[in-house]
């Protein structure tokens, strides 16, 4: 090429125009000496969550803890810790109904829809307070003496079950609306689930650093699991795998156990979980985090990170509705943004 390179040719020519390029016209190289194109292409799975709406809570501050479903009308129940209430938002019309105050730090709630009740558990007096649809008027209160915390249903067994003080899960009967026993625990209970046959029930009892195994009829200890990591508080039990999900806080890690306690899996997960979730339908696992995050692993014999999709900061409690096909995430107000109630589409 008459002794001449080609990157001295293109050095020349980048030179002879850069007067025009100074004057911000468009620079066009003749096709010899353009650069090649540099593809933006990346083999990445598409995300496993969208982000359909967000459903504003209203004035609501401080700390926001668990929900629970009425399916039928598409109504929220968020329990507003900080707030000393418990909103009711519309999930299909994207907007909070009203919100019953007056209440002592709900942490845990959750709905019997044969009853029409809410069952609303406040740590600061330890009470389950009731209340009754559509109006959600006050429909009776059991006292139970301190810190009552996660509640849960055994519909087959006609009882609500509400964890409590240094070491108890009540049973409290549907029909009669009162509590007739204990499970007891040799720590205060933080999540925990009813097995596949309600003859078992799965807890974490992060103060002896295990998943304790009690039978569900006699309230005895069947098992008790211990774990190495600390403050392990979400749960959720997979029976078509046998697997028993909990995570820890510290290390930041989702445990999974097999049926006889031993540690099936195990992979790091985002930091300050409090809420952990099984999509049977698409074999994957949803962890919402405090640090503002939520972590989606898909299902096998190692679980594998999806992704990471980012929420707000201290959004920690979720609820995954399979009837709906909706991950809810409970994100509490900032200094830039009110309390809502982020709705995600799990994909595809």
């Amino acid at each position: 090429m008459d002794g001449v390179s080609v990157s001295d040719r293109l050095r020349h020519e980048l030179l002879r125009w850069a007067p025009i390029a100074a004057l911000g016209l468009v620079l066009v190289l003749p096709s010899a000496f353009r650069l090649p194109a540099v593809s933006t292409a990346v083999g990445v799975e598409a995300e496993p969550l969208r982000l359909v709406a967000k459903i504003p809570l209203g004035s609501v501050r401080g700390r926001i803890d668990h929900m629970a479903i009425d399916v039928a009308r598409q109504r929220l129940f968020v329990a507003e810790l900080g707030n000393d209430s418990v909103g009711v938002a519309d999930i299909a019309a994207h907007k909070t109904l009203r919100t019953i105050d007056g209440l002592a730090e709900p942490q845990g709630v959750g709905f019997v829809a044969s009853k029409d009740t809410i069952y609303v558990a406040n740590a600061r007096d330890g009470s389950v307070r009731l209340f009754r649809g559509p109006d959600y008027a006050i429909a009776g209160r059991i006292d139970l003496g301190g810190d009552a915390d996660n509640v849960r249903l055994d519909v087959d067994a006609d009882r609500v079950l509400v964890g409590y003080g240094e070491g108890s899960i009540a049973t409290i009967g549907i029909a009669q609306q009162k509590k007739f026993g204990d499970l007891p625990l040799p720590g205060h209970p933080e999540g925990f689930q009813i097995g596949a046959e309600r003859k078992q029930v799965f807890v974490n009892v992060p103060s002896v650093h295990a998943v304790v195994v009690l039978d569900g009829v006699s309230g005895s200890q069947k098992a008790k699991w211990p774990l190495r990591e600390d403050g392990i508080f979400p749960m959720a039990v997979d029976p078509a795998k046998g697997h028993v999900l909990v995570v820890s806080r510290n290390p930041p890690r989702l445990i999974v156990l097999a049926e006889d306690g031993s540690v099936f899996t195990q992979v790091d997960t985002c930091g300050d979980a409090d809420d952990l979730f099984v999509d049977r339908k698409r074999n994957r696992v949803y962890v919402s985090c405090g640090s503002g995050a939520i972590d989606v692993f898909a299902q096998g014999n190692a679980y594998r990170r999806l992704a990471r999709i980012p929420t707000a900061r201290g959004a920690r409690t979720s609820l995954f509705v399979p009837d709906l096909d909706v991950l809810l995430v409970a994100a509490p107000a900032t200094l830039t943004e009110a309390a809502a109630i982020w709705v995600f589409k799990p994909q595809p």
